[in-house]
Parts: structure tokens; C-alpha cells; sequence
């Protein structure tokens, strides 16, 4: 078994995301990486570069909305409207890759799992993988529903002046975050058939290291070519993450999520 990890009471959401560049280079594992890293070079890349040569446009767009009492706050509201605009493609493409590539993600996470505990892998074959597609995808689509109905209201707010520059990108970066948690961190708990709503309550039972986790990943995001290779070293820290906080019963290491009863966010 790897002991890299740390505890519950040390580790925190930055240390796995870190965790998640070191384990993304095992030998064992970078076989399983590249089919996923191939999926978000081919559509973040693409993604980025079109919105790169349409950014300049867009920004003047926005800043056309400023009132007029606010234009003197304009060099704060520049680089927030550019944040703001690079946060929401950022995670839409990224969905939309995962989305894609999410049969080959959960098989990564697996495979690092069956590393950190130092227990045989389930003989998952392409065949047997291929087969799971439709239950995967049903995963993601419920994915997808969460993350639509609570976007829109958020959307919202950045058609109106005022709050679109100031408020409503710090709570698109915080719902970001989160949602890059759910995002990650459900490959190792769909592995183990845990279901959906079950999964949002143990992170939110971890909610500070959940929103570090997705924090650090949200910005990396928006960051080029670090972007292109952020979903094999997301889905590893995730893996490692949830590892984690599951070993501590050595018998059944998934079945504490069961007794998980807080509020569903």
C-alpha cells in the first residue's frame, strides 16, 4: 500500500490536488492517462484557442454595460470580467470533455485505486468497459442536471450591471469549485456504485477540502496548457482524496457513507 497519504487531519484540498501530479506519473497508471488526457487536449485546446481570438471582443461587449457612475472602477472590473468569462468556458468545456471521456476517467481512477490500497484491481476489460458506457453516461447526465438547474440563476446575475463585474464572478468561482469537486471526485465513488446524492453529502461532510480541491483545479482551468493536462492530475488528487477518507474502515472502506445524513447542498 502507498503511504504518501496523509490523514484526514492533515491533508487538505491542495495537498491531493498536489498528490495528484505525483501519482499521475506512476508507471502503473500512465497507461490509463492518456485517453483522457488526449480528450482534453483535443477539445480544451480547441475550445481555448477560439475563445483566446474572440476574448477581446467580448470584454468590450461587457464593459459597454458598466453604468456610467461605475466606469471609474473600470481597471478592477477589466481583469474580473476576463476572469469571469475564462471561469465559465473553462468549466463548460472541461464538462464537455469529461463528459466524453468519462468511461476511460472512472478506469483511471480504478486503477490508481486498486494502487493506494494495495488491493488487486477488478479485471475491468475494454469490453466490459465499453458495456458500462450507457450506465456512465446516465452518471454524467445526472451530473449535468445538477450543475444546469442551479447555473441559470447564477447566469442570471451577470446581465445585471453592477453585480455581473463585482458578485456574481465570486459566486461563479465558489459554485465552480464546487462543482469541480463533484466532478472529480465522483469517478472512485461511481467505481464503488455509490449513489449520486450519497457522494454530495460525504464531500459536503468535507466541504473545506471539497472546495480547495475544486478551487485550485477552477483556476488551473483558465490557465493555458496547464489546462490541457488538469483531468488525469484532477481525477488522481480525487482518487487519492477519496481514498482517504474511506480506509479508515478496513472491512468495508465505502460503507461509512451510508451513515452520512447532513443536509444535501
Amino acid at each position: 500500500m502507498i503511504n504518501s497519504i496523509k490523514s484526514l487531519k492533515t491533508a487538505n484540498g491542495f495537498y491531493y490536488f498536489a498528490q495528484g501530479w505525483q501519482l499521475v506519473t506512476r508507471p502503473g497508471i500512465r497507461g490509463f492517462v492518456i485517453l483522457p488526457l488526449l480528450a482534453n487536449i483535443i477539445l480544451l485546446g480547441s475550445a481555448f484557442w477560439w475563445l483566446y481570438s474572440k476574448l477581446g471582443d467580448w470584454i468590450q461587449t461587457l464593459l459597454s454595460y458598466v453604468p456610467s457612475w461605475m466606469q471609474w472602477l473600470s481597471y478592477l472590473i477589466r481583469p474580473i470580467a476576463v476572469i469571469s468569462i475564462l471561469l465559465i468556458f473553462g468549466y463548460f468545456f472541461s464538462t464537455i470533455a469529461n463528459f466524453i471521456a468519462s468511461p476511460f476517467n472512472g478506469w483511471l481512477a480504478e486503477k490508481l485505486e486498486a494502487e493506494l490500497t494495495g488491493t488487486p484491481a477488478p479485471d475491468t476489460s475494454f469490453a466490459v468497459l465499453i458495456a458500462d458506457i450507457p450506465r456512465i453516461l446516465a452518471r454524467e447526465v445526472t451530473k449535468l442536471y445538477y450543475y444546469l438547474i442551479r447555473v441559470i440563476p447564477l447566469l442570471i446575475l451577470f446581465f445585471i450591471p453592477g453585480i455581473a463585474q463585482t458578485i456574481a464572478p465570486i459566486l461563479w468561482f465558489l459554485f465552480g469549485a464546487w462543482m469541480m469537486a463533484i466532478q472529480y471526485c465522483d469517478y472512485p465513488f461511481d467505481n464503488h456504485k455509490v449513489k449520486f446524492d450519497q457522494m454530495k453529502l460525504a464531500l459536503a461532510n468535507n466541504r473545506t477540502t471539497s472546495i480547495q480541491f475544486g478551487a485550485i483545479v477552477n483556476l488551473l482551468t483558465m490557465i493555458p496548457i496547464i489546462n490541457l493536462v488538469i483531468m488525469p492530475v484532477a481525477i488522481c488528487g480525487a482518487t487519492a482524496c477519496a481514498n482517504s477518507q474511506t480506509k479508515c474502515n478496513k472491512v468495508n472502506p465505502w460503507s461509512y457513507i451510508d451513515k452520512i445524513t447532513v443536509m444535501t447542498p
